[in-house]
């Protein structure tokens, strides 16, 4: 039987409908000690002093860790760098007595219970010397002197690519033009598992480390960073994470909290975070875009300006490719791209799913949309006019791109033909009908990686690497491909990840994991199967003497002859033969940096919406999804993900916003009560449709990654969808009735 390719269940889904799969806040300890975290109520400034000896005075309370009594940490810049670590001075949890953002951690209160810890942190006393701070981004944005450049046309991978042609002439010659101001707010990864931290101290002094994270080394490597401590006294495990989303990708100030007090106290400790200081994280940064667009009469694009400007904190300068998807998506001779951060008093904003591409693709293909309908086309026939089958900004050509099929079939599932163009002309008694599309489109990304394989006798695999799986099936995947290349049964192999002693990965995200440590079992499964055939070789009589390692396969337990299937060996009288009940081989793959062709996702994006015409409350009624994505490794577990893409894209749409109170500097709706996500009641029908797509060159499996794809384009569709359906078009997420009523 071959497994990849089909809809296979979830191979941990048994112990997570059970609760045998445990997550960072539940390994227990007999000496387990909690803590709960006392942020700050300012913005900016210095604390003045902290009194804890209320606090103190609470039975069951053990300590209070504040700046000015925990252990030692590293004094330089360096101790804190993580993998994903942008330019500048990372934050360092209770280090001294700066405040950088409302909502830091300022003292840890720990006591036997958390209910205990919990009344005790309430008692702290906190005094500042508060400072002026801006948390306003259009107040900062309208002062030039203080924006920084976010890098150099061109200099960097995040960097706005370099300008082609003479963009500013183009748009002034142009037949029609379009000019447009889009801006997206903060928003909140909101996973359901809280972030926390359970540090357990063993007896000769070592830390292991129970932690929600998207890449353990990436911990374990922090840790010992800004601790100072030696390599092989930490390890860090997250055998299961409730969903990250990109929050997860460097390591969040619990974790480093809980080791402080673990080492403080010399036993073990638990740090968990409530879901308002889960605000006090990373987020996906506010974002102002221009876009300006210069076309011939008949629609083919003449020029594009895109300019951007993104929220960071002032201690860190995040930043992500925000400019040039509209460079890389459609054919264009002039192309100009800025990209500009506004620092503002708030935490580092941080990836978030498909990130840049979420927000720019949006302002791009809502600009698409308003350009289609001044030139008077059909806006899937203008993005077929502006089609390129080359990467402009490289120069060169994709290793495969199926989007004119993702068009065609997206469409065709939707009933686009159907479609009547003139706004405000479809009707549902008393709703306005609206349908809008949009493109989507990301990075084919794929990373060096090492997966451990040990084959016994028996039959039984068990495949190993310090991967994540984040809830998207990545156990599951990689249970596939192992029975697939070493022909064994599903239930047969086992999988062990989330573990920093486990063979090298790097942090999981970026749509990267599923190639990379599926090609990564590949290379491995090819060692076991040259030391099979070996063994086999050595078998009186075998069948397989003169047979070369690529002539081979492993199948059914056996070692089988590609041209023959009839020449075989089983693999029990093989390793019998050699007497050895064991094989086990690691392997390194590297992916070798491909120069003549560019690797990305594309999908196409059809949306329903229904608005009522009196009350403007908007319904998303319908979602096509069509995607190109090389090859699919398991149907099941990708079309969910892309099911939670287009989710999340009706939520950037239509409710997801972090408002700011800019007096305090403070989240006001710092829950997801007042946070809006989408519910069942406003998640319809969605239909997810895989094209086709075979893609030799981009690695062996000719598999690209699904994660983020899911969402890019969806905002940008139902906003187009909503201006057709009442006229009105709405540039600034998320959409909601005030703005339709206004």
């Amino acid at each position: 039987m071959t497994y990849i390719g089909t809809a296979t269940s979830r191979v941990d889904g048994h112990a997570k409908v059970t609760g045998a799969a445990k997550y960072a806040a539940e390994p227990k300890a007999a000496d387990l000690a909690h803590g709960s975290v006392v942020t700050s109520t300012i913005a900016k400034g210095r604390v003045a002093r902290i009194d804890v000896s209320d606090a103190l005075r609470v039975d069951g309370v053990i300590d209070v860790l504040t700046h000015t009594n925990r252990p030692r940490m590293a004094d330089g810049d360096s101790g804190y760098k993580d993998d994903l670590a942008p330019d500048g001075s990372p934050f360092r949890p209770l280090y001294d007595d700066a405040i950088l953002f409302d909502g830091q951690p300022v003292a840890l209160v720990v006591a036997n219970d958390l209910e205990t810890a919990q009344f005790a942190a309430s008692l702290v006393q906190v005094d500042y010397h508060e400072e002026p701070h801006v948390t306003d981004m259009q107040r900062q944005r309208d002062v030039e002197s203080v924006l920084k450049a976010a890098a150099e046309p061109g200099s960097s991978p995040f960097a706005p690519p370099k300008p082609r042609g003479n963009a500013k002439a183009a748009l002034a010659a142009a037949a029609v033009r379009h000019q447009g101001e889009y801006s997206v707010p903060i928003e909140h990864h909101n996973p359901i598992e809280l972030y926390a931290s359970t540090v357990m101290y063993e007896p000769d002094g070592k830390l292991t480390v129970y932690d929600k994270t998207q890449g353990v080394q990436n911990v374990q490597r922090y840790l010992c960073g800004a601790l100072e401590l030696a390599p092989g006294s930490v390890r860090v495990l997250s055998p299961f994470t409730g969903g990250a989303f990109g929050s997860g990708l460097r390591p969040q100030y619990q974790v480093v909290l809980a080791a402080l007090a673990a080492l403080a106290l010399k036993r073990s400790v638990r740090v968990g975070l409530t879901r308002q200081q889960m605000y006090g994280l990373g987020y996906r940064p506010a974002m102002i875009q221009r876009i300006d667009l210069g076309a011939k009469a008949d629609g083919t694009l003449e020029a594009i300006s895109h300019d951007a400007v993104t929220v960071t904190s002032q201690y860190e300068h995040f930043y992500r490719q925000e400019t040039g998807w509209s460079g890389l998506l459609y054919r264009c001779p002039n192309t100009t791209y800025a990209h500009r951060l506004a620092p503002l008093d708030l935490p580092t904003s941080c990836d978030m799913r498909a990130p840049s591409a979420a927000t720019g693709v949006f302002a791009l293909e809502c600009a698409m949309d308003e350009l289609a309908f001044a030139l008077g086309v059909d806006p899937l026939d203008l993005r077929l006019q502006c089609y390129s089958d080359r990467d402009q900004i490289a120069n060169r050509p994709y290793s495969s791109k199926n989007l004119r099929e993702c068009y065609r079939r997206g469409a065709e599932a939707f009933g686009w033909d159907k479609r009547n163009p003139e706004p405000r002309s479809m009707r549902d008694g008393s709703e306005l009908v609206g349908w809008g599309m949009a493109t989507g489109v990301w990075e084919a990304l794929q990373v060096p990686i090492a997966v451990r394989i040990a084959l016994t006798a028996n039959g039984h695999a068990e495949v190993s690497c310090a991967t994540s799986d984040i809830g998207t099936g990545t156990y599951t995947i990689m249970a596939q491909v192992a029975a697939d290349m070493l022909g064994l049964p599903l239930d047969n192999i086992s999988v062990k990840l989330g573990d920093s002693t486990l063979p090298q990965s790097p942090v999981e995200g970026g749509s990267w994991i599923a190639a990379s440590v599926a090609n990564g079992i590949m290379t491995t499964s090819e060692s076991i199967r040259r030391e099979l055939l070996n063994l086999a070789k050595q078998v009186r009589n075998s069948p397989l003497s003169d047979v070369e390692p690529d002539d081979v396969r492993l199948a059914d337990g056996k070692i089988v002859g590609n041209k023959d299937p009839a020449r075989a060996v089983s693999i029990a009288d093989a390793m019998r033969q050699g007497g050895i009940d064991r094989i086990e081989r690691e392997e390194t793959t590297h992916f070798p940096k491909n120069e003549a062709h560019s690797h990305n996702t594309h999908s196409a994006v059809f949306a329903e919406v229904k608005v009522d015409e009196e009350l403007g409350v908007i319904r998303v009624t319908r979602v096509v999804n069509a995607v190109a994505a090389g090859r699919i490794l398991n149907t099941k577990t990708a079309s969910s993900q892309i099911l939670g893409g287009v989710v999340w894209g009706i939520g950037m749409a239509l409710h997801e916003e972090a408002l700011l109170d800019h007096t305090f500097g403070r989240v006001m709706n710092a829950n997801i009560a007042e946070y809006h996500v989408p519910v069942n009641a406003d998640v319809h029908d969605i239909e997810v449709i895989f094209v086709d797509e075979p893609d030799d060159s981009i690695n062996r499996l000719g598999i690209k990654g699904l994660g983020e794809i899911g969402i890019v384009g969806v905002a940008a569709a139902i906003a187009n969808a909503v201006c057709h359906a009442t006229g009105k078009r709405i540039r600034d997420l998320p959409i909601t009735l005030d703005k339709i009523l206004q």
